[in-house]
């Protein structure tokens, strides 16, 4: 028997604050902040480095940040860009001589510079109210003392435990300090990351004043101690997923070049709603292409009892192929991206003509001259995406896909934030000792042929997957937001939440509780970027007529089982009677929402 959808779910609600993440420590903490007096945004900064400490194989302290988030002065929605570049010494040469085509997934030669603290300190500094101390302390403790072991921490350190004994022994010291992985509900404690956090805040506190304190443990970040130890260990082999040691090309002065921006946000009309996503150097734009293409079948879209039928999810997946197969030809940080077509009506008219009755099995960008990478025709029917659920899938190697944390805040004053903090696991890379972090390896998302948006240039940034949400009405009034982890899968999974809850009608945790679906039709943006051309990855709770609709119709139906796809969360607010709401997921049982 299926499992029905809770279709009478509740939504959390108040009028204070909320905050809904990916688990629960960052969004009590967060809270914590709210009730101290501080905003939405004080609140995502302390939720977002207790994050680091809490799910560990999702996210670090080197990893990166983009966030979308409105202020209660200006309602209009901006980008906060917390993902570094490329190393300076990143050319297609330098990987040439190495005797690669693409860039490993793990290692050092995946590092971008680390994004995620200059962003959160510069949003900190210009939108929050509290200083540096008031937010890092609930990580810092964490830190020192020990966070509860989730399941999936243990699950990922014994995937990648023979790489770490053998090859990466500084991080076999860290995480498997007995000689195997912590066990689930154990304290683990990271003492060098509390040490490296305390040592930051010194270095800030010989200053006066929140902004100047929160500007030197900044420079003291990017110019300072952490860089030089990164410099340091950079120069010295480590294995990677190619099978072979490689050294590391991020230098001191890749960090003290870069500092989180802030950018316009890609605002999209649908009518009553506006979606909000960040610019094309992220996959972000996907997801409003997808809803424009959608845009021409809405009478055909249908829900009943929560649950969609078998001709809405063919549709939204054949919709999801067009999407992201503009991805791969169009996106990258080349500042050139087209979004003014891509997300045109007359665009999204010509490209709708493709969906037919049947699941299509070719990668098709559309436009007058599309390149997609030659490689592609490798890497086509291997294993793409089956165990991409929200949580990392990791091989001994520590190849990752389906990483990530997510949280979403709103205050009583209209202050509102979605974030999609990642990279930096512990399985990216070998770990700093005196730092007690790890570098990321974002630049697998990179190609290394030469001629495309995405191909990799020296102090660029990658084009990823991260993809935070939100949503506008009635003339630009910022009402939710919302996202998911879960690489390449995010605008798909948020596509399920955003029908479910605006065609379907329900709310958003009946939204978020509502079957989901994906498909590995286009090329993983992780390495080694492989893809499956009808794979249709499904929850079980859509139904067994509607799994047997779907195969008829040619896709190749994977049962996830019916509580497997996503980690989404979502807060809103109501501008008329100032109730806010929030909303987390069941699915993992980590995901929390709290409020008053």
């Amino acid at each position: 028997m299926v499992e029905p959808v809770f279709t009478s779910r509740p939504e959390l609600a108040g009028t204070h604050g909320m905050i809904a993440s990916t688990h629960w420590l960052a969004s009590t903490t967060g809270m914590a902040l709210l009730e101290d007096g501080g905003n939405a945004f004080d609140a995502a900064v302390a939720a977002g480095f207790v994050l680091q400490v809490a799910e560990p194989h999702l996210n670090g302290p080197a990893g990166q940040v983009p966030a979308l988030f409105a202020t209660a002065r200006d309602r209009t929605p901006r980008v906060l860009c917390g993902q570094g570049v490329s190393p300076s010494a990143a050319t297609p040469e330098h990987f040439a001589d190495l005797g690669l085509d693409l860039i490993p997934g793990s290692g050092l030669l995946a590092a971008t510079v680390p994004g995620a603290w200059d962003a959160w300190l510069l949003l900190l500094r210009d939108h929050g109210t509290k200083h540096l101390r008031d937010v890092l302390k609930y990580a810092v403790s964490y830190a020192w003392k020990g966070v509860p072991v989730v399941g999936r921490i243990t699950d990922t350190i014994d995937a990648v435990a023979d790489l770490f004994v053998h090859h990466w022994p500084s991080s076999a010291q860290l995480w498997m300090p007995s000689g195997e992985a912590p066990t689930p509900g154990s304290l683990h404690r990271n003492r060098a990351l509390a040490r490296t956090w305390q040592r930051l805040l010194g270095e800030a506190e010989r200053h006066t004043g929140r902004e100047a304190q929160i500007d030197a443990a900044r420079r003291a970040w990017s110019q300072g101690f952490v860089a030089e130890a990164i410099d340091q260990f950079c120069r010295t082999a480590y294995r990677d997923d190619s099978g072979r040691d490689h050294a590391g090309l991020l230098t001191g002065d890749d960090l003290a070049s870069w500092e989180a921006t802030y950018e316009d946000a890609v605002v999209t009309d649908f009518g009553e709603f506006s979606l909000v996503k960040c610019g094309a150097w992220t996959q972000g734009p996907v997801l409003a292409q997808q809803l424009r293409l959608l845009e021409g079948f809405r009478d055909q879209l249908t829900y009943t009892d929560g649950r969609p039928d078998a001709r809405t999810v063919h549709l939204a997946t054949e919709c999801a192929k067009l999407a992201f197969a503009d991805r791969e030809a169009y996106y990258g940080d080349t500042g050139e991206v087209d979004l003014d077509t891509l997300l045109s009506w007359d665009y999204a008219q010509s490209r709708r003509a493709l969906v037919g009755d049947e699941a299509s099995g070719e990668l098709r960008p559309g436009g007058a001259n599309p390149r997609l990478p030659e490689i592609l025709a490798r890497t086509r029917g291997e294993g793409a995406g089956r165990g991409a659920v929200g949580e990392p899938t990791v091989d001994p190697a520590g190849r990752t896909r389906g990483d990530t944390v997510h949280l979403d805040v709103v205050d009583a004053d209209g202050n509102m934030i979605s974030a999609t903090p990642s990279g930096g696991w512990l399985q990216s890379s070998p770990t700093i000792p005196e730092l007690g972090f790890c570098l990321d390896s974002r630049a697998q998302m990179f190609w290394l042929e030469q001629g495309l948006p995405n191909s990799l240039r020296p102090r660029t940034r990658p084009r990823i997957t991260l993809s935070p949400s939100m949503a506008l009405r009635c003339g630009g009034e910022p009402v939710l937001a919302f996202g998911t982890p879960g690489g390449d899968q995010q605008d798909q999974w948020q596509l399920c939440f955003w029908l479910a809850h605006l065609v379907g009608g329900l709310n958003l945790q009946e939204a978020i509780d509502a079957p989901a679906w994906h498909t590995t039709a286009f090329p993983s943006s992780f390495y080694p970027r492989s893809w499956r051309p009808k794979e249709l990855v499904v929850e079980s709770r859509l139904g067994a007529d509607v799994l047997a609709e779907l195969a008829e119709r040619g896709h190749d139906v994977v049962d996830a089982g019916p509580w497997a796809l996503g980690r989404l969360s979502a807060v809103s607010r109501d501008a008329t009677t100032g109730i806010l709401r929030a909303a987390a997921n069941p699915r993992g049982m980590q995901g929390y929402a709290v409020g008053r």
